[in-house]
């Protein structure tokens, strides 16, 4: 299964948590693997768990399905706008 990397890409608001630039996470299976002292914002991540499944058998998927497309997520919180930036990488990378 593949591993998928999200990080906080850019924010155009205002996070109360606060998240910052450059924060991430990684999703192994159906491991959550959060760097020391890292944290994510619950909400955002409720936002985007649906996908990670999906995103990490994408290439069992034909080239047209629409995950293939998904490489970025918006934070629920209208006044946040926070964008999480979500990749495929390798085991080996972080």
């Amino acid at each position: 299964m593949t591993r998928l990397k999200i990080t906080v890409e850019r924010i155009d608001g205002y996070c109360n948590l606060p998240m910052l630039v450059g924060d991430h996470f990684y999703v192994d299976g159906s491991k959550l693997r959060i760097p020391e002292d890292g944290h994510i914002c619950m909400w955002a991540l409720q936002a985007m768990m649906p996908v990670f499944p999906i995103k990490q058998a994408s290439e069992d998927l034909s080239d047209d399905h629409w995950v293939k497309g998904v490489k970025y997520f918006q934070c629920p919180d209208p006044d946040g706008k926070v964008i999480y930036k979500i990749e495929m990488v390798d085991h080996d990378s972080g």
